[in-house]
C-alpha cells in the first residue's frame, strides 16, 4: 500500500492533466450534443410551422369543398317547390293525393342527396305542418323528429340565415355532425321547415388521415370544446376545455407553432379556424416521439460515447508520454534526499525535459565532486588532529621514565631497566610512528600493558590492572589511544584517599556493538541525579579537569569527540560513579574489522 501511494504521489501531474482533459472532452461532447439537439429542435419547429401550415391549408380546402357540397344541397332544398308544398300543405283526406305528394317529395330529396352521395350523410326535413322525412334509414343516426326536439334546432332557429354545424349525441348513443338550415319563404322570410344533414364522423377523416402519423395528430373542435372528429378516436365526442383554451391562444398568434404542455405531454400546436363550420382545426406534434423518429438519440449517444472513448484513450497516451519523463525525473530527484548522489537520470523526452535531465546530472556531478573533496578534507583534518594529539608527548613523562631506568641500572636491576626501555619504545612506536587512525584490540592491549608496566615501575604496584577481553573481539578495530586516557585518569585521580585498588578493563560484544569498559574501585566522584549514567558530552563537566596529562595531552573529553567524529552521534562514552565505591566508564563502538587495504 505504501509503495502504491508513493507511485500515486509521483503521478500527480499526469492525473491532474488527465482529469482536466477528461472534464474538457466530456464538457465539449455534452455541449456539442446538446447544441446539435437544440438546433435540430429549433429547425424542426421552424420546418413544422411552415410545412404543417400548408398541410392545414390543404385540410381546410378539403373541408371547404365538403361545405360547398352541403350548401348546394341546402340551396336545392330551399328552392324546391315540391319540398315546400310537402312541408306547408295541410293534411288531405284523400289517400291518393297524400301518396302522390309523398312520392314527389321523395323523388326531390333523392335528387338533392345525389349531389353528396360521395359522403356518408343522411338528409331529413321537418315542416311546420308536422310532416317529416328521413331520406336514409339508419338506426345509428337520429331521425328528423329526434333532431327537432334537441337543442341544435333551437340554435339553428336563432341564426336562420346561416348554415350551422353542430355535434349531436343523445342518451341512446346516437351521434353525428349535423348541418342545419332553416327553410324560409323568400319574400316574407317566414320559416316553414328545417333541413338536417347528418354527417358521419368518418366523412371527415379522409380530409386529414393522409397527413397524420404517430405523434402527429389532428383534432377538430367546436366552440364548446367538444371533439368533433380526430384520428385519436378515444377523444371523439369528449369535451376538452384545456384543448379549446390552448387552441384559441395559438389561433390568435397566426400561422406560428407554439410549445404547449397538454395531456401530460410537451407538444407543438398549430391551429386554423374553419369559419364555415365554426370549428377549430388543431394539429399537435408530440415532440418526444417525432424528434425520436427524426433523431435516433440512442445512436447519437453511442456515437458520442465512442468518440469520447477514443479521445480519452488518445489523451491518456499523449498525457502519459508527456508526463512520463517528468515523473521519472521527479522520482529520481527525490532519491537525492536519501543520500543517493549517483542516481543519474536517462536523458530522454522533449527538449525541455532533456535540458532538465542534463542540468540534474550536472548537478549530481558537482555534488559528488564536492562530497569527495569534503570527505578527503575531513579525513585529512582528522589525521592532522590525531597526529597533533600523538605528538603531544609530555617531556616530564619521558624524563621521569628515563630517570627510573637510570635508577634501575644503578641498582643493578638491568632486566627491569631493559623491560622498561622496551615498553617505552613500544609505546612510542604505536603512538608516534603508527600513522593509522585505528588499531586492533590486540594491539591496543599491548599499548595499555606497556603503559601500565611503566607506571608500576615508577610508582609501585599499589594499583593493579586486570584485562578481560573476549577472544572473538581481538580482531576488531578501535581508535588508537581510546582506552588509555581513562586508565591514566584512574591511576592519578581515583585513589587519592584509598592507598590501593584495582582497575578492570573489559572488552566484549553487545549485539552489533563493541563495548569497552574501564572500572575502578577508587574514591568515585559526585554526579547529580540527572547526570548519573549520562553520555560523556553531557556529564563531562563532572570529570576532574586537572588531569596531570602525565603521558599525553589527550584529555578524556577528546575521546568522546573523536568517537563522535569517526562514527556518529549514536556512539559515545557513558560515565557512572558512586562516591566511595568507584567509577565506571563505558565506551560504545561499532564492530569494524580490518580490510585488506588498511
Amino acid at each position: 500500500m505504501k509503495e502504491r501511494l508513493e507511485r500515486l504521489r509521483f503521478q500527480g501531474l499526469f492525473i491532474k492533466i488527465f482529469l482536466v482533459m477528461v472534464a474538457c472532452i466530456i464538457a465539449i461532447a455534452v455541449s456539442v450534443v446538446w447544441t446539435n439537439l437544440r438546433m435540430t429542435q429549433q429547425l424542426f419547429l421552424k420546418t413544422f410551422s411552415i410545412t404543417n401550415s400548408k398541410v392545414l391549408d390543404q385540410i381546410h380546402n378539403n373541408f371547404e369543398s365538403f361545405h360547398y357540397s352541403v350548401v348546394l344541397a341546402a340551396n336545392q332544398a330551399q328552392q324546391s317547390v315540391t319540398l315546400k308544398s310537402y312541408l306547408t300543405e295541410k293534411e288531405s283526406d284523400e289517400l291518393y293525393r297524400v301518396m302522390n305528394s309523398y312520392y314527389n317529395m321523395t323523388q326531390q330529396m333523392n335528387r338533392i342527396q345525389s349531389g353528396i352521395t360521395s359522403y356518408s350523410v343522411g338528409l331529413s326535413v321537418i315542416g311546420k305542418n308536422g310532416r317529416d322525412y328521413t331520406g336514409v334509414v339508419n338506426y345509428d343516426k337520429p331521425t328528423a323528429r329526434e333532431l327537432n326536439s334537441s337543442a341544435i334546432t333551437a340554435n339553428a332557429a336563432a341564426q336562420p340565415g346561416r348554415m350551422m354545424y353542430q355535434y349531436y349525441q343523445d342518451e341512446q348513443g346516437k351521434h353525428a355532425i349535423v348541418a342545419t338550415k332553416v327553410l324560409r319563404e323568400r319574400t316574407t322570410e317566414q320559416q316553414y321547415g328545417m333541413l338536417y344533414i347528418a354527417i358521419d364522423e368518418s366523412s371527415f377523416k379522409p380530409f386529414y388521415n393522409n397527413f397524420s402519423s404517430e405523434g402527429n395528430d389532428f383534432i377538430v373542435l367546436d366552440t364548446n370544446g367538444t371533439v368533433v372528429t380526430s384520428n385519436l378516436s378515444d377523444l371523439e365526442g369528449q369535451k376538452n376545455d384545456e384543448l379549446l383554451h390552448q387552441a384559441k391562444l395559438v389561433q390568435e398568434q397566426g400561422q406560428q407553432a407554439k410549445k404547449v404542455h397538454i395531456m401530460d405531454r410537451d407538444k407543438l400546436m398549430l391551429v386554423q379556424y374553419l369559419p364555415s363550420y365554426d370549428f377549430y382545426l388543431v394539429n399537435m406534434i408530440d415532440q418526444q416521439k417525432v424528434l425520436g423518429q427524426m433523431v435516433n438519440t440512442r445512436s447519437v449517444v453511442l456515437i458520442c460515447l465512442f468518440i469520447v472513448l477514443i479521445a480519452l484513450v488518445g489523451v491518456f497516451l499523449i498525457s502519459r508520454k508527456m508526463t512520463r519523463s517528468i515523473t521519472l525525473l521527479a522520482r529520481q530527484m527525490s532519491k537525492v534526499t536519501r543520500r543517493n548522489f549517483h542516481n543519474y537520470v536517462k536523458v530522454s523526452g522533449g527538449y525541455e525535459i532533456r535540458e532538465l535531465g542534463r542540468a540534474y546530472n550536472y548537478m549530481l556531478d558537482e555534488i559528488n565532486d564536492y562530497v569527495d573533496r569534503l570527505v578527503e578534507t575531513q579525513k585529512g583534518q582528522r589525521k592532522a588532529e590525531l597526529a597533533a594529539l600523538q605528538q603531544q608527548i609530555n617531556p616530564h613523562f619521558l624524563y621521569n621514565t628515563l630517570a627510573s631506568v637510570k635508577f634501575l641500572v644503578q641498582q643493578g636491576s638491568k632486566d627491569k631497566a631493559e623491560q622498561t626501555i622496551h615498553a617505552l619504545i613500544s609505546l612510542l612506536q604505536n603512538t608516534i610512528s603508527n600513522v593509522y587512525e585505528t588499531v586492533s584490540v590486540e594491539q591496543e592491549l599491548v599499548n595499555l600493558r606497556s603503559y601500565v608496566f611503566i607506571n608500576h615501575i615508577r610508582y609501585g604496584e599499589r594499583i593493579r590492572v586486570h584485562f578481560f577481553v573476549a577472544p572473538d573481539c581481538v580482531q576488531y578495530q578501535v581508535p588508537k589511544l581510546i582506552i588509555q586516557p581513562f586508565i591514566e585518569n584512574a591511576f592519578f585521580h581515583a585513589f587519592n584517599r584509598k592507598t590501593e585498588g584495582v582497575i578492570h578493563v573489559l572488552i566484549a560484544r553487545e549485539g552489533q556493538r563493541l563495548v569497552c569498559e574501564v572500572i575502578d574501585n577508587g574514591d568515585g566522584m559526585e554526579l547529580t541525579s540527572g547526570e548519573e549514567g549520562m553520555p560523556m558530552n553531557s556529564a563531562q563537566n563532572k570529570v576532574p579537569k586537572h588531569s596531570s596529562k602525565l603521558f599525553s595531552g589527550i584529555g578524556v573529553a577528546n575521546v568522546n569527540d573523536r568517537i563522535r567524529l569517526l562514527y556518529g552521534e549514536e556512539f559515545q562514552v557513558n560515565i557512572t560513579s558512586t562516591v566511595g565505591e568507584g567509577t565506571r566508564v563505558k565506551i560504545t563502538l561499532p564492530l569494524i574489522e580490518k580490510t585488506e587495504n588498511e
